[in-house]
């Protein structure tokens, strides 16, 4: 076993002597996301979204402290929540002020080493309902009625104007060029932004169901026919500005239910699949009921669609209402673990500093169980990962994994949350760079490697 301490120089030109490299899983394996290295990433961050600010004060609610604290937490990415609304303001004038802002914290990732996906997020459709979202102007209601829920805003989803809000959108051939537009620009601007992982679509479509259909129909239909003609519309609009930009497509928020999504095949060589990791019954201030198997549905389900179209997944969201009640602290072991087996990583809702969804207080420690998101992990594997995963009753991480060839990257990095750990390798492997919170793996081409990260104390 060789230690961190080693010295790098003595070992390399053996390290280096080529061996047999190993082939990457086949069957039903769902393929990890990959960096321009074509290391496996791993992503593990939270959303950064500021919803009480619009106009010439949007995203001020977002600084570079957000960044510095969830990077000295161990955490490497983010999703970043923009609006169409503030973008795009009026119809074909948009607001460089609003680019430049976006640009900023995009700035602020880079300085602290995280990485970005851009999200386009609406809630209940838009402004012309109260929320955040596509603009006023391209909300088309047929005069169709609206009556707010005051505390229960997802119920206004299922409001006739709002239903039909979505199905102009998605069949209107006017709204469908602006939508495309509105991601030309987006992505003709930041194709080149270091920080940018990425581009997600659209933050949790919705639409209108038909006289007689159940919810888990209506999900599945407008999945298919609706949303999959959607993404292939824009995927066409990234492209010509992104080639190399992730595309993270979203279901509908029925998936939260267990309900495999009704999505077809995207045709786009760089897919993630982004569902979100909501129960309702939680979301409502419910505990966690670990009789009910909603973590083992919900895993089922969620996989499906990335096995049958061999796309990677990221889970764009996910974290209850209420943290503090008994069983939470099972719900985020069992939800860590559950994430651990099929995701490239996740984004917890959110990063701020205060009570509700945040995941720190205004002191900036972590509230009641979301300690339990810190983990050690690989945001980068050089190869293809074997088995991973972290003991938290132990303080073990292990990662095993069989080296890139002699044409690939063959350093791994490993983030590790504040405390002690040694880092320690088996194989033809040395640590190259331990500091706190961070390591590098240098392994020989081809080897097959055995990393272990134990807490000390």
């Amino acid at each position: 076993m060789l230690r961190t301490t080693l010295a790098a120089g003595a070992v390399l030109a053996s390290l280096l002597a080529p061996t047999a490299a190993h082939a990457d899983p086949g069957g039903d394996a769902i393929p990890a996301l990959t960096d321009a290295r074509g290391r496996a990433l791993t992503l593990r961050g939270w959303n950064l979204a500021d919803k009480a600010h619009s106009g010439d004060q949007a995203l001020s609610g977002i600084t570079e402290k957000h960044f510095r604290d969830m990077r000295a937490k161990g955490f490497g990415f983010a999703r970043l929540v923009v609006f169409w609304d503030d973008l795009e303001p009026q119809r074909g004038r948009y607001s460089q002020s609003y680019l430049r802002k976006i640009e900023r914290i995009l700035d602020w990732a880079e300085r602290y080493d995280v990485q970005v996906v851009i999200d386009a997020h609406q809630d209940v459709f838009g402004p012309a309902f109260g929320h955040r979202g596509i603009p006023a102007w391209a909300t088309r209601t047929d005069g169709l009625p609206f009556t707010p829920h005051p505390g229960d805003w997802f119920s206004e989803y299922f409001e006739p104007a709002v239903q039909r809000a979505f199905t102009h959108l998605y069949e209107d051939p006017d709204l469908r060029q602006a939508q495309a537009r509105m991601w030309r620009v987006l992505a003709e601007r930041f194709r080149n932004h270091p920080a940018v992982l990425g581009y997600d679509l659209i933050n949790e479509p919705m639409g209108e169901l038909r006289e007689g259909e159940d919810l888990a129909t209506a999900a599945r239909r407008i999945e298919r026919e609706q949303l999959t003609p959607m993404y292939n519309r824009l995927a066409d609009a990234v492209r010509p500005a992104d080639r190399d930009g992730w595309l993270f497509v979203e279901p509908t928020p029925i998936v939260g239910e267990g309900v495999p999504t009704g999505l077809g095949r995207i045709d786009d060589p760089k897919i993630v699949y982004a569902p979100h990791f909501y129960n309702s019954g939680m979301e409502a201030g419910a505990d966690y009921d670990p009789a009910a198997g909603w973590i083992e549905n919900y895993e089922r389900a969620v996989t499906a669609y990335p096995k049958a179209y061999k796309v990677p997944v990221v889970v764009g969201e996910w974290g209850p209402l209420n943290n503090a009640l008994p069983n939470m602290n099972r719900f985020f072991r069992e939800a860590m673990a559950s994430l651990g087996r099929y995701s490239s990583g996740w984004a917890g809702w959110e990063w701020c500093y205060g009570g509700g969804y945040c995941a720190v207080d205004g002191a900036g420690v972590f509230r009641a169980n979301k300690e339990l998101t810190a983990e050690p992990y690989a945001e980068a594997v050089a190869g293809t990962v074997r088995t991973s995963g972290y003991d938290s009753a132990a303080g073990v991480y292990r990662l095993a994994y069989d080296s890139a060839d002699r044409r690939g990257s063959h350093v791994t990095e490993l983030s590790l949350p504040p405390g002690a750990w040694q880092v320690a390798t088996r194989g033809r492997a040395i640590v190259l760079r331990p500091e706190p919170g961070r390591a590098l793996v240098l392994a020989a081409p081809g080897a097959r490697v055995t990393v272990t990260v134990t807490r000390r104390g």
